[in-house]
């Protein structure tokens, strides 16, 4: 929502300034330097980022639209279900989870929070590393040390999308240049005619650099900003997981490994602590 509104409110004040001033809006309307710009551009994204990171970035574009999912109400609701797990845990033993962590999706307690169920890469890492604390040997210090790696390999991979949008816009001014350097050699090319008609020609010419920049920082640049935020909201989920089940494993009890866990989110998505305690033990007596 706020992409089109901004994308309009931009629109707005650069076409509408440079009308007010006398300028003709279909001057800008150049469809050959479009296609060398956004072409040429593409072209080499697709060249440094051909085979799965391409994929990547065709599977983000569109999340640019959505809001985040990480709101408030999925971190209430990822607290709840963590909360439940580790008290089961804590009374009878962690044994009693091992149906929930090896068949989540058919897991009465993973059932009572469907939107926690249905991300894929929130599931994944938490019953991973659940499966690791009932099943295995390791120490808190040794599966803090496993969870770095994954998130670390997590981010790169999330950020891939953002970086190749970067790319893009940094590629698109240059390509401006060429499609702006192309229409002066058409120029030169056409001196023969009368000054109207070349004036016409030099600022076509022009329009090309014009249209590299306005697309680079005022349409794909932002996309970048956007995917790049998305990729940070992703890494923050799984990093809230790993700072709660960590807590539980150095023997935290599960209200505390949760205050663990809550003190991990940004203030912007943070819930206060009397919030939390409340909503826990409602959710768990439904």
């Amino acid at each position: 929502m706020f992409v089109i509104i901004g994308y309009v409110f931009m629109c707005a004040c650069i076409l509408g300034a440079y009308a007010f001033h006398g300028g003709h809006l279909a001057v800008l309307w150049q469809p050959a330097e479009i296609v060398i710009i956004f072409g040429g551009a593409l072209g080499a994204m697709i060249t440094g980022y051909g085979g799965k990171p391409l994929k990547a970035v065709l599977k983000a574009l569109p999340s640019l639209f959505k809001g985040s999912k990480y709101s408030k109400a999925f971190y209430m609701d990822l607290f709840a279900l963590m909360f439940e797990i580790l008290s089961k845990v804590r009374k009878e033993g962690l044994m009693s989870i091992e149906g929930d962590v090896e068949e989540p999706h058919s897991s009465p307690l993973f059932a009572k929070y469907p939107k926690i169920a249905h991300d894929h890469h929130v599931i994944e890492f938490m019953t991973d590393y659940l499966r690791l604390m009932v099943g295995g040997n390791l120490n808190a210090f040794e599966i803090e040390n496993l969870m770095d790696v994954e998130l670390d390999a997590h981010h790169h991979e999330a950020a891939i999308p953002a970086s190749a949008m970067a790319k893009l816009a940094d590629g698109l001014p240059a390509f401006g240049i060429v499609a702006a350097v192309m229409g002066v050699v058409h120029t030169m090319g056409s001196l023969h005619l009368p000054p109207s008609e070349l004036g016409g020609l030099i600022g076509a010419a022009l329009v090309g650099t014009f249209m590299g920049v306005w697309l680079a920082y005022g349409f794909v640049g932002p996309l970048a900003v956007i995917l790049e935020n998305k990729a940070a909201e992703g890494t923050m989920v799984l990093n809230t997981i790993k700072v709660t089940l960590l807590a539980s494993l150095n023997g935290y009890a599960p209200q505390v490994a949760v205050e663990f866990g809550r003190k991990a989110l940004s203030s912007v998505d943070r819930p206060a602590f009397s919030e939390l305690e409340n909503f826990v033990k409602n959710a768990k007596n439904r």
